[in-house]
C-alpha cells in the first residue's frame, strides 16, 4: 500500500529506541524525512545513522530532554530550520515512574506533568501553525492503555496519559477544518525497555522474580503474548498517511485485546 507520504517530514520524539524508533523506521521506509530526538545523544546518533544508511532518507538528530521546559520547542524549531516544515508529529516520552498516590511527592507530579503533558502541548504549539497554513498535517500522541483502563501502581501515568487524550481530542476538532488530523495511540504491553522496568518494580514490590512479573503481564493479554514495536509502528504509519485523511479525534489501542471496555 502506498501511504502517500514520500517526501513528507516527520518529527518523532523519544526515537532512539523502543516504540519511537520503530515508528521512525516505518516512516523512513515510506520515504519520509526525519527529525529524531531523545535524551541519550550516543544512542540517538547511532539510530539516526542506522536509519539513514538503511533507507537513504535524510535524518536530523537533536539530543534533548523534552521533560524540560523549552526543549520540545527547540527540537521542533531546529527541525523546521533544517527541512522547512514539519508535516507529521509523533509526540512521545518515557513513562513517569511507578508509584501509589501516597508515595508520590509534589515534585514527582510536577516532573511527570512536564514530561508527559507539557511536552505534547509545546510540540503542538510550534508545528500546528505551519500545518494549518499548508492545510495538511498529522499529529499522533503516544499515550498508554493506562489512560483507558488504569494499571495498578501507575498513578502518574494513569492520570497524565488521560490528560493527553483529552488535549488531543479537543485539538482534533480545532484543527480538522484545516486538513490536520490528531489521533492518540495507546500501546499495550509491548516488548520494550519500559516493560522490563515495570516487571522489575512489580517483582521488587511483590517479592517475585522479574520473569514471573512479566509472565503475569503477558497472561492478562487475550492474545497471550507481548506486542512487538513494529506492530505499533504499522498503525502509526497508517494514521500518518494520506489514506487516513478522514480519521481524527480517535484513541486507538494496540494491546492484543487487553482493554475490556466496549468503546
Amino acid at each position: 500500500m502506498d501511504l502517500g507520504i514520500t517526501g513528507r517530514v516527520a518529527l518523532v520524539a523519544a526515537s532512539s529506541k523502543g516504540l519511537g524508533r520503530a515508528v521512525a523506521e516505518e516512516l523512513a521506509r515510506e520515504g519520509t524525512s526525519l527529525v529524531l530526538c531523545a535524551r541519550g545523544e550516543a544512542a540517538l546518533r547511532a539510530t539516526a545513522e542506522a536509519i539513514a544508511t538503511k533507507t537513504g532518507v535524510p535524518v536530523h538528530a537533536v539530543a534533548a530532554d523534552v521533560g524540560k521546559s523549552g526543549e520540545a520547542e527547540r527540537v521542533a524549531r531546529e527541525g523546521i530550520a533544517r527541512f522547512g516544515r514539519i508535516d507529521i508529529l509523533l509526540t512521545n516520552s518515557g513513562g513517569p515512574p511507578p508509584g501509589s498516590f501516597e508515595s508520590l511527592t509534589r515534585e514527582a507530579w510536577d516532573s511527570a506533568t512536564a514530561l508527559v503533558l507539557a511536552s505534547v502541548v509545546e510540540f503542538c504549539r510550534v508545528v500546528l501553525p505551519g500545518m494549518k497554513e499548508r492545510r495538511w498535517g498529522r499529529i499522533l500522541n503516544v499515550t498508554s492503555i493506562a489512560a483507558k483502563q488504569p494499571v495498578d501502581n501507575l498513578m502518574l501515568s494513569n492520570s497524565l496519559r488521560a490528560a493527553v487524550i483529552g488535549f488531543g481530542r479537543t485539538l482534533a476538532n480545532e484543527a480538522a477544518p484545516f486538513g490536520v488530523t490528531v489521533n492518540n495511540l495507546l500501546p499495550g504491553f509491548t516488548r520494550t525497555e519500559r516493560m522490563v522496568e515495570l516487571s522489575e518494580v512489580t517483582a521488587h514490590k511483590e517479592g517475585i522474580t522479574a520473569e514471573q512479573a512479566l509472565a503475569r503481564f503477558t497472561a492478562a493479554v487475550p492474545m497471550g503474548r507481548m506486542g512487538e514495536p513494529r506492530e505499533f509502528a504499522a498503525l502509526a504509519a497508517f494514521l500518518a498517511s494520506e489514506r487516513a485523511s478522514y480519521i481524527t479525534g480517535q484513541s486507538m489501542a494496540v494491546d492484543g485485546g487487553w482493554i475490556r471496555s466496549l468503546l
